[in-house]
């Protein structure tokens, strides 16, 4: 089933989120949901945020990524069939460069920047069958899941921008918030009487 996604301005997507432990209700089909609603807004990832719930999942499917000619083989594999449901994760470390690459998110339709994060992560996660992982990620893979573990730390990738950026952006983030923006999947505005 799909979900509306939540606009930006919506307190929800501010919270710290929660831990959930194997007994929360109705897990899997949750999941089954996100994944509807992220591949029909043709997203890389969803945070259970985007959809009005403050608990730590999230997931990512990083195949679309595969095919950018820029990337070498190596990466493209590592991105090809990338498809992981996070759980209760904790970002351990970040280390590595930093790189700056163009970001956008399904809560913040039609806006893109550049954005700098560190090139590596070591991450703990729980996977749907609430199974333990420890994993290091690099590169475009390591971005997707800092992006989306950021939205479970109620962080948003403007947060990140500089602060002359975030005011030239602050009319159309208002205008996100409130409804006015056309997007072709389903959204709630908090600002706004209305969900599309």
């Amino acid at each position: 089933m799909i979900l509306p996604i939540i606009a930006y301005g919506d307190p929800v997507l501010r919270k710290v989120a929660d831990d959930i432990d194997a007994e929360y209700p109705n897990l899997k089909e949750l999941v089954s949901n996100m994944w509807d609603t992220m591949y029909n807004a043709s997203g890389v990832g969803l945070a259970a945020p985007q959809i009005g719930l403050p608990i730590r999942l999230f997931l990512v499917d990083t195949t679309p990524f595969a095919d950018d000619e820029d990337l070498t083989e190596t990466e493209q594999k590592q991105l090809q069939g990338f498809k992981q449901v996070f759980i209760n994760a904790h970002i351990e470390t970040e280390t590595g460069e930093e790189w700056p690459f163009n970001e956008g998110c399904l809560s913040i339709p039609d806006v893109r920047e550049d954005v700098i994060r560190k090139d590596t992560i070591k991450i703990t996660y729980l996977d749907v069958d609430f199974k333990e992982h420890s994993k290091t990620f690099d590169g475009l893979l390591a971005r997707v899941i800092q992006h989306e573990y950021d939205h479970i730390e109620g962080i948003l990738f403007t947060d990140k921008l500089s602060p002359l950026k975030r005011r030239m952006l602050k009319g159309r983030l208002t205008n996100i918030s409130k409804g006015k923006i056309n997007v072709d999947y389903r959204m709630k505005f908090p600002a706004s009487k209305k969900g599309r």
